[in-house]
């Protein structure tokens, strides 16, 4: 258990950053400082007071990323309650069951959400309480009271706070490292949900490693556009930006390529999380057509004029997401070999990180200067252990699994699933596949469920013939399925750069050089049989990985 304290980090941050902006919707440009957010989050607790909720209690939170999402979370956790938050993109009998499951008491909802939800279905809430401006949408308490009370909230605050509320009122719960402060479910499936029972100590041990490595730093400008529901984002853009002093922007939904470059000019941010489609789709787009173009292809083979070329691409690349970015992280998903190679090779500041909800998030990490090609960093010295369950952990992949600070309490109400990944001793089956180095650095190599054992009993990992496919002509994204014995891909085709060069009509002709090229890079064992195209993107789940099971059948 560490020594330091999330919730007295907060309590720390908001006094001494007070007039720092602390968090912005970049699209209504409504900004917070911190101590406007430390007002908003001290109205909430007289709310909850109100509401009799007490420390441990559920508190769901659904809605777009914007600064209400952002105090309702801090209000519930600085308070003692448990926070709920929930993915936007989960639909309605999913988001009515976590809350059951939950056993939520309060409900925070964005309009568009609130639209879906059956109050008749909602077996514990006591209100439902807006995104947009903290009103009350619901109200189960005898004669509307608590709807009454956040009517009179700012009569209320000032009965409470008669000589005004002041740095010194910035006091929070006494909230333990060992409590519970999020329930986060990783699956929308109802019936098969599983609520990650995340403590005070998770998230303390992810937020204190960042800041010993001078991840974020006060004053930073960050912009957010992950989904903040999802461990990711939510850990690394808002929960670390808000205990160093840095300045959060939230792009509330989904941005197009277009928008979050613009966004990025505006905002200039230093530090930058995402997940590789982002990088993937600029590199793919922008970047490598332009390289295979007559005279840059010439220049590339000539020494010294190629490290000014590439010089001049990093640069610009720079330039395109503000111009003061110190680095990339990027996760969530496998990051295009191609891609990462070429942005090591032009020495863009781009590191792979990993990590999974039941660590809150992270497991492994390094800074862009210290890290290596394939890998997805190095072990969180001093706060997590890593092993590789394998004869020969440095050359002969097995289940990663991981120990330490910002490992999960289990699953909430399904000891049959805690059992499953979690030793008494503490040690989590992380359910990846992989190798690690002498130094810690981890290399992964793909998913124990996704993994085909061959004819004569070799392990395959899709995910790597997958990469290698992923980098041949006219493929946007593949996927390794097993069908009757044999390896086959699905392939979604890049179809704008098909067009482009004229060969749309010509795409099965195209996949069928394709799969003689790539069965020249792989072992004999991993020979794929056939290319089958696919009309549509894989679908995704909310960190862009692509939902594997609804493809395996």
């Amino acid at each position: 258990m560490l020594e330091q304290n999330l919730i007295r980090m907060y309590e720390r941050s908001f006094r001494h950053n007070g007039e720092l902006p602390a968090l912005t919707d970049y699209f209504k440009k409504e900004t917070f400082t911190y101590f406007e957010t430390a007002v908003e989050m001290a109205k909430l607790h007289l709310l909850f007071e109100k509401c009799g909720i007490v420390p441990g209690d559920k508190i769901s939170l659904i809605g777009r990323n914007n600064p209400r999402w952002c105090i309702a979370y801090l209000a519930a956790i600085t308070y003692g309650a448990v926070i709920v938050p929930i993915l936007q993109d989960f639909p309605a009998n999913d988001v009515h069951h976590i809350i059951n499951h939950s056993d939520s008491k309060l409900l925070f909802c964005g309009d568009r959400h609130w639209d879906a939800i059956e109050t008749d279905q909602m077996e514990n809430v006591l209100a439902a309480i807006n995104l947009t401006d903290f009103g009350c949408l619901y109200d189960r308490s005898e004669d509307g009271a608590i709807g009454e009370f956040q009517k009179n909230i700012e009569a209320n605050f000032n009965e409470r706070y008669p000589d005004g509320f002041k740095t010194e009122d910035i006091k929070y719960h006494d909230v333990k490292n060992d409590d519970m402060i999020v329930l986060n479910y990783t699956s929308g499936t109802t019936g098969f949900s599983k609520g990650v029972m995340l403590t005070c100590n998770n998230f303390t041990g992810n937020v204190c490693f960042c800041i010993d490595l001078g991840i974020r730093l006060r004053y930073d400008r960050v912009l957010s556009f992950l989904p903040l529901a999802h461990a990711y984002g939510c850990t690394l853009d808002f929960m670390l930006s808000l205990a160093v002093g840095a300045h959060v922007t939230l792009l509330g939904k989904t941005p197009s390529p277009k928008l979050l470059i613009e966004a990025m000019q505006e905002v200039k941010p230093q530090v930058i999380c995402c997940v590789p489609l982002i990088l993937e789709k600029i590199c793919r787009k922008q970047v490598f057509p332009m390289l295979g173009k007559g005279f840059m292809r010439f220049a590339l083979q000539i020494p010294l004029l190629d490290a000014k070329i590439y010089a001049k691409i990093r640069q610009k690349l720079l330039d395109t997401f503000g111009g003061e970015v110190r680095q990339f992280i990027v996760g969530g998903a496998p990051f295009n070999h191609e891609v990462e190679e070429f942005l090591l090779k032009i020495k863009f500041p781009v590191t792979v990180g990993y990590g999974m909800t039941e660590c809150a998030p992270l497991i492994s990490y390094s800074h862009w200067y210290n890290f290596k090609p394939a890998s997805c960093g190095m072990v969180l010295h001093g706060y997590m252990d890593v092993k590789i369950d394998s004869e020969d952990p440095y050359n002969v992949p097995g289940e990663i699994l991981t120990k330490g600070e910002n490992v999960m309490l289990g699953y909430y109400k399904n000891q049959k699933a805690t059992d499953d990944v979690l030793e008494k001793d503490g040690w989590l089956h992380t359910g990846d596949i992989g190798t690690i180095d002498p130094d810690g650095t981890i290399f992964i190599r793909g998913r124990c469920k996704s993994m085909v054992l061959g004819a004569n009993g070799q392990n395959i990992y899709p995910e790597e013939i997958e990469a290698k496919l992923n980098n041949l002509y006219c493929v946007m994204e593949s996927l390794i399925v097993e069908r009757d014995g044999k390896l086959v891909a699905l392939v979604y085709p890049d179809y704008e750069r098909a067009d482009a060069d004229h060969v749309n009509g010509n795409l099965p002709e195209v996949m069928k050089k394709n799969l003689e090229e790539l069965n020249t890079l792989v072992a004999p064992y991993e020979k794929v049989s056939d290319i089958v195209l696919y009309p549509n993107e894989f679908e995704k789940t909310p960190k862009k990985s692509i939902k594997r099971y609804l493809y395996n059948v």
